[in-house]
């Protein structure tokens, strides 16, 4: 390998590791502001003062108040708890299952990996959006039957690659060898399966994120989520919209919240990716 190359490579492995701090801090701050959002609050979020409704931006009101009079700074803090958290709980929940059913379909094959791909592809064939806004719609509405729409309809592709990552490593050498050594399934499947397939699922969870974080506040928008007058981003944007031309900071407050939220995110995960790319760790 030439010299300009190894140099190039290792300009390429520093700025990837450069970014991955600069993301990863940021969303573990932006984890922290919204773990401990009511301690951070400069006002009662649920407080109203119809005296001061919809007061533009000041000293006194960062963000401005919204019909009510309430303070939006302190609405927008209090809602990342909800919005994020509720976030992360479904990428964990399709996660898990995704990779639990993707991994048992490869390792036991026949008509247990047939029934369960066709059922994947059954619900990777509809937008999935608007099979989540028909799931929704069923159950009722609300935070918790929103996140259960959702991840009724977003495993399939976690078990995908789980399925695809455990038939790439199922026969090889090492786990022959495992095997005449008198291990068990179980124990096959948790140290030497999972822990060689768990790098590219985590990658698709951390880009998961924001998109799951869109498609909550999507759901609370069109009002299938959370409800008012509880502190959730996209609830918050669906209760105030008709609002947009006259008090428009009611309105963009929130919704700056959830573009900087995905955006840290996505950027945390397209830099976990590039990370976990062996071109660029090559010194």
């Amino acid at each position: 390998m030439s010299e300009p190359t190894v140099r190039v490579q290792k300009v390429r492995k520093n700025t990837v590791k450069k970014r991955l701090l600069i993301f990863g801090t940021l969303a573990v701050l932006l984890l922290l502001c919204s773990l401990f959002s009511e301690y951070l609050t400069p006002c009662d979020p649920y407080l109203q003062d119809l005296s001061n409704a919809k007061a533009m931006p000041s000293a006194a009101h960062l963000l401005g108040t919204d019909r009510y009079g309430r303070d939006m700074l302190s609405r927008v803090i209090a809602g990342s708890k909800t919005s994020i958290f509720s976030a992360l709980l479904l990428v964990g929940i399709i996660t898990v299952t995704g990779t639990v059913i993707g991994v048992l379909s490869a390792w036991c094959g026949g008509r247990i990996d047939t029934v369960l791909m066709r059922i994947a592809d059954l619900f990777l064939a509809f937008p999935g959006l608007v099979l989540a806004l028909a799931a929704a719609g069923i159950l009722g509405g609300g935070l918790q039957n929103a996140i259960i729409a959702l991840a009724a309809i977003s495993w399939p592709k976690y078990a995908r690659i789980a399925r695809s990552e455990t038939l790439s490593i199922k026969d090889m050498p090492f786990m022959k060898a495992a095997v005449l050594s008198g291990s068990g399934a179980v124990k096959l499947l948790t140290k030497h399966i999972l822990p060689n397939i768990i790098g590219p699922i985590l990658v698709t969870s951390v880009l998961d994120i924001g998109t799951m974080m869109m498609e909550l506040a999507g759901l609370s928008f069109l009002g299938l989520g959370a409800k008012p007058p509880a502190a959730e981003w996209g609830s918050m944007m669906s209760d105030t919209r008709n609002l947009l031309t006259t008090s428009c900071w009611v309105t963009l407050s929130p919704g700056f919240a959830i573009f900087i939220s995905v955006m840290i995110f996505n950027l945390l995960g397209d830099t976990i990716r590039d990370y976990a790319d062996p071109k660029a760790r090559e010194s």
